[in-house]
Parts: structure tokens; sequence; C-alpha cells
């Protein structure tokens, strides 16, 4: 039998494996897409063989949801304390845009392999496997918490009646896109779009924008010549 101890180091060496994988992995997908890296190149820039790779995971398909798994995963980690309706739908829809644009800025790579996975076009199986399932569940979770807020916003008359759709599709270009934005976004916001004080500029921006676009119209106002 093995030693006790070497099988530890053993497992800690695998762990540490899997997390290179994944790192680089992430790293490379962002920049390139699925369709533009290989599996070789993921194994290499690890630092392992092609062969040591596929102990990990069978394929690129694998390998890609399992990328996608971790970075939805911190995400939701990051929304779901902000799911509690002990406040005021403004003050939660605060603390979810709050949430989300944390969790983009920590990790630069996460909004551009966002945005590629949402609509590149590639060579990816069109039936989902059982992972690519738990992925869109992830996201189907996500997209929730933030239509639950909203929905409660309108029915506590604080926010106007609005698509919920819709207002997630500018969520993400709020968000997501920007911080995918990569120079473009540097240069036109005269700098580094995950520095401190460009992130807290980002939530104000944000956040004054739904503030303004969802604010119901108090009763008798009128419309006031909106279209």
């Amino acid at each position: 039998m093995n030693d006790p101890s070497d099988r530890a180091v053993e497992s800690q060496a695998a762990h540490a494996s899997h997390h290179k994988i994944l790192e680089v992995a992430e790293m490379l997908f962002a920049r390139r897409g699925f369709s533009g890296v290989g599996v070789r190149e993921v194994a290499e820039t690890a630092g392992l063989s092609k062969s040591s790779l596929f102990h990990h995971f069978r394929n690129k398909v694998e390998l890609y949801e399992a990328v996608l798994a971790r970075v939805l995963a911190r995400i939701e980690d990051r929304l779901s304390p902000t799911l509690s309706d002990d406040e005021r739908c403004r003050e939660r829809l605060d603390r979810w845009i709050d949430a989300l644009i944390d969790a983009l800025a920590e990790h630069p790579t996460t909004a551009r392999l966002l945005l590629r996975a949402l609509f590149e076009d590639d060579d990816r199986p069109s039936e989902p496997s059982a992972a690519g399932k738990d992925l869109q569940a992830t996201l189907g979770r996500i997209i929730e918490g933030l239509t639950g807020i909203l929905a409660a916003g309108v029915e506590q008359g604080v926010f106007r009646a609005v698509s919920s759709a819709h207002t997630v599709q500018t969520v993400i270009g709020a968000t997501v896109y920007h911080f995918a934005s990569g120079d473009f976004g540097a240069e036109l916001c005269g700098g580094s779009l995950v520095a401190r004080d460009a992130v807290r500029q980002r939530k104000r921006e944000v956040k004054a924008l739904f503030h303004h676009g969802l604010a119901a119209v108090p009763a008798g106002a009128g419309a006031g010549g909106a279209t």
C-alpha cells in the first residue's frame, strides 16, 4: 500500500495541476475563444504534457465547460448574498450591481470570456452535455436573481413597468461589455478599467443609470413628453 503521506502529496499535486490548467485555459479562451485555442497549447502553457492534461479533462469541450462553470460559480457566489428581501428593491438592485461589477473587475478575463461565449459561433457540439445544462442552469439562476428584484420593484411601485429581458440585456451591456472592452474601453475612459477608482466610478455610473431609468413615474405626474 502507498504511504498516506505520499497519497496526500499526489493529491495536492493533482489539485495544483487542475487549478493551473483552469487558470491558463481561462486566459487563453478569453483571449481567442474556443476555436482559437488548442489543448496542446493549454497543456504547454500550464507546464504539462498533453497526456497529463487529459488525466484532468477528457477533451477541449469538457475543459471549456469547466472554465465557464468556474467563472459563473464565482459570479453566483458574489451575487447570492444580495438576493435577501430584507432591503428595499432599489438597495437590493444597487448591491446586485456592485457585486457583479466586483466579480468582473477582480478577474479581468471573466468579462471577455463571457462575452465570447454569448456570441461566438464555434465548433462546440450543438447538443448540450450534462455539464452544459448545468451551466445554463447557473446562468438562469443569475438572471432570475435580477428579474426577481425588478419584478418586486414593479410590484411595490418603486420601478416602472419594464421588460425584464431588455433590462437584463442593458445590464450585460453596461457591465460585461464594459470590462470586456480592453484597450478601447481603457482609452475611452482614460485609464485602466479595473483600477480601484475606476471600478467605483463604474458602479456609480451604472447605478445612476438604473435609478433614473427604472424610477416609477409618480401618480399624476403625466407622461412629461416621454415617447
